[in-house]
């Protein structure tokens, strides 16, 4: 137990004199030093786990789990391979689709997007969509008359629309790469449709740039009679996805391939957690630089305060009493810098993009760009695991930075010093 005397002399050191002015300047900055890196680390880190958990959801939100694909042949019973899959042990959804590039043209202007062909019982179901609809309603997706002629409603991303300043009911030009052969060469195949509902999902590559029309407007724009190009499968636990397209593939059999998102995204996801590493390396090392200065302060307290420790010494002080004082002193140091870390990194995470708009507003510039970072709006997440592993950190190093100072201090002869 500490006494109420290690107690008293230790808060005594912390203390700003005259005498000690500029090593009470040194404690201070180390101070504010670790807080400023336990929340920097906190934030950072934060941002990175939301990052990755954002990223991760919306692209298999939007792709599935798995992808079902034959090797060449078309894939014409995809009703009857769908319900195989659906039986598999994990399996939650499945869904036929196809997955093609084209072109849009709205008033002499074009576009180059992914055109995905869904049922629009099967788009109700996918949430990521259905539950991010900006303006109009899926319940219109689909085919309908008019002026005699069978036609679609599509649905189409938010920043796409925007950029074509396009709204609801306006008519515009799907163009697929499969042509027609005629005397003039081969002519595209095109499709006109009419725009049901705007989406924005969160995710910029999708807002911009896909569009999902019918099942069967896709069949016939991309010249697919009663196929498609492959199924997305969605599982009940992402993380072992590995396992339930084993099983996925024993029961389909050798005549189709699967792909899953960590195969399919496995190098995007690799490059956000080196990044995630690396960052922890580097602010984890603002914390011992801290640590350092604390080290040198204490070092400078023991060296101005030999007179005071000889005295106490001959006073009937032990050497583990004057451990003591200067290991609280230092300690001291790094709990409450360590503390208001963790708060003010705590506020900073959780307030985050409220933080980001109001910086922009203020400055004029966009923070975070989302052709750059994919996501439109900064993304947090705080793991308790690794807030605990960033305080036990800086309250380690502040520890073993005050052993030194307090061994020597302890070490130090009382009729020497006395004499000197």
């Amino acid at each position: 137990m500490i006494s109420k005397f290690e107690r008293f002399i230790a808060y005594r050191y912390l203390r700003s004199s005259k005498q000690e002015g500029f090593i009470s300047v040194i404690a201070w900055f180390s101070l504010i030093g670790i807080a400023l890196g336990v929340a920097t680390l906190i934030i950072v880190m934060s941002v990175m786990n939301g990052f990755r958990e954002e990223l991760l959801g919306r692209i298999i939100g939007l792709n599935g789990h798995i992808s079902v694909l034959t090797k060449g042949q078309p894939f014409t019973n995809y009703d009857q391979i769908t319900q195989q899959v659906k039986n598999v042990e994990g399996i939650t959804a499945v869904y036929p689709v196809i997955e093609r590039q084209g072109m849009l043209i709205y008033r002499n202007q074009a576009r180059g997007l992914m055109v995905r062909a869904i049922k629009p019982e099967d788009l109700v179901q996918r949430k990521m969509v259905a539950d991010n609809i900006r303006d109009g309603s899926l319940k219109s997706f689909g085919s309908f008359e008019h002026e005699g002629e069978k036609t679609h409603w599509v649905a189409i991303g938010k920043r796409l629309a925007d950029s074509l300043y396009l709204k609801i009911g306006d008519k515009i030009t799907i163009v697929s790469p499969e042509g027609n052969a005629s005397a003039f060469g081969t002519l595209p195949q095109q499709k006109s449709v009419y725009i049901g509902a705007v989406f924005e999902v969160g995710l910029n590559d999708y807002d911009k740039s896909v569009v999902f029309i019918p099942l069967e407007a896709g069949q016939s724009l991309f010249k697919l009679p009663e196929s498609v190009s492959n199924l997305e499968v969605f599982v009940d636990k992402p993380d072992a996805v590995h396992a339930r397209g084993l099983k996925v593939n024993a029961t389909i059999g050798n005549d189709y391939q699967t792909f899953d998102w960590q195969n399919a995204n496995n190098g995007l996801f690799q490059t956000v957690q080196v990044e995630r590493n690396v960052m922890f390396i580097i602010l984890t090392l603002l914390i011992l630089i801290a640590a350092f200065n604390i080290l040198s302060s204490l070092i400078m307290l023991v060296k101005d305060k030999t007179r005071d420790i000889a005295i106490m010494r001959t006073m009937g002080a032990t050497q583990k009493n004057i451990t003591t004082v200067f290991m609280l002193a230092g300690v001291s140091i790094g709990v409450i810098g360590t503390l208001l870390g963790l708060t003010a990194g705590l506020a900073f995470a959780l307030n985050i993009e409220r933080i980001r708009e109001g910086l922009q507003k203020l400055t004029g510039t966009e923070l975070f760009n989302a052709e750059v970072y994919f996501l439109t709006q900064l993304p947090c997440k705080i793991d308790v695991m690794e807030v605990t592993v960033t305080v036990i950190i800086a309250l380690l190093l502040t520890f073993l930075s005050t052993l030194y100072p307090s061994w020597r201090a302890a070490k130090l002869d009382p009729v020497e010093a006395l004499r000197q």
